[in-house]
């Protein structure tokens, strides 16, 4: 859902990102690609709060487990590339947290012009 822009500028912050597409799983299911993401150790992020809540509810209370699912509500992050920094930056924040069978919704940074 994000461009790969996105994964390239995590990684210059130091933090291991990968694309399904990249893995060879776009097109999968919601719940197919939150239990590769988990296999792997992935943390998921997504804007998908619908889909991905529900999916994650549902494996945590199959006895199921996850590395972590990360929410970027739309109506506070853009996907455009202008709106690439502020992602990198709610997830850098979140970056050192344990987010093991936790989802987490990203909060905007602050405005730094402030």
């Amino acid at each position: 859902m994000y461009p790969p822009g996105l994964a390239e500028a995590l990684r210059a912050q130091g933090i291991e990102a990968v694309t399904a597409s990249s893995l060879g799983r776009a097109g999968r299911s919601d719940p197919d690609l939150l239990a590769a993401a988990s296999s792997e150790g992935y943390v998921l992020l997504t804007e998908n709060v619908s889909d991905f809540a529900r999916a994650t509810g549902e494996r945590l209370t199959s006895g199921g487990h996850l590395s972590g699912v990360l929410i970027a509500l739309s109506s506070r992050f853009s996907r455009r590339p202008g709106g690439i920094a502020a992602i990198v930056s709610a997830v850098k924040a979140v970056s050192d947290q344990r987010l093991d069978d936790r989802l987490v919704y990203l909060e905007q940074p602050p405005d730094e012009h402030s």
